[in-house]
């Protein structure tokens, strides 16, 4: 199931979110105001977030603002008493995916969340996908398939044909083991930088060019936090840092 963020600062509801929730099968963590939310949202990977408005510290609009400039593919559940039209406007044009004012039926909740998160899975890989930082002190990867285009944080990362190739599978497998063969099959149908990347003269592109790609991509995720692992005999894994 999903790993969710409850950030909620009435212990009473909070409390009970998160035994339903978790009763439900999913993984919840919490947290009572804006700022403690954010720390979590920095260092944690999260599938979901359940955000109520009147937060203390840091109000929820600003943590739903920060979370739209950083985690833009993190579904947001508003949970809130601001019940006017002109709040849930506000809200769901801030970024949120979802709008649901109290009191609420726990059901209509639990309904709600599982068509947020079936949303968020599609498509797996088809237009803009976020990676949380694999460190406190990293900085998000994002990748937009249909440009192709790549960012950390806010600044684009320059790469070459080859290392979009590698960086794509990577990260529509990230977590599983990506085959040396997958790779050198994908740069084999685009062939454009062979003569650089130690192709052979009949154009086939050998491991030792693979292995200069990884290194080159490596550098250019330092700063991420996320690193990609070397699985003997396997293949390379995209993982995060502190993993």
């Amino acid at each position: 199931m999903a790993h969710l963020l409850i950030v909620e600062d009435d212990d009473l509801l909070r409390d009970a979110l998160a035994a339903q929730l978790t009763q439900a099968g999913h993984s919840v963590s919490v947290a009572a105001d804006g700022l403690a939310a954010r720390e979590q949202l920095e260092s944690t990977r999260f599938d979901g977030v359940l955000l109520d408005l009147g937060l203390p510290r840091l109000d929820g609009m600003d943590v739903l603002r920060w979370i739209r400039q950083r985690l833009m593919a993190l579904p947001v559940l508003i949970l809130t008493a601001r019940d006017s039209i002109e709040d849930r406007v506000a809200g769901l044009n801030a970024g949120a995916d979802d709008y649901l004012t109290k009191p609420f039926i726990m059901a209509e909740l639990q309904a709600r969340l599982d068509a947020m998160l079936r949303r968020s899975r599609l498509p797996a890989f088809g237009g803009s996908l976020q990676i949380a930082a694999g460190t406190a002190k990293g900085r998000a990867l994002r990748v937009d398939a249909s440009l192709p285009r790549a960012w950390l944080g806010e600044d684009p990362l320059e790469l070459t044909q080859r290392e979009w190739a590698l960086l794509s599978l990577l990260v529509a497998n990230a977590g599983q083991v990506v085959s040396r063969e997958d790779v050198l099959s994908a740069w084999q149908a685009d062939p454009a930088e062979g003569a650089a990347a130690g192709a052979s003269a009949s154009g086939h592109i050998g491991s030792n060019a693979l292995e200069v790609y990884v290194h080159r991509l490596r550098r250019k995720l330092a700063d991420s936090g996320l690193t990609i692992r070397n699985v003997r005999g396997l293949g390379y894994l995209l993982e995060s840092g502190a993993a």
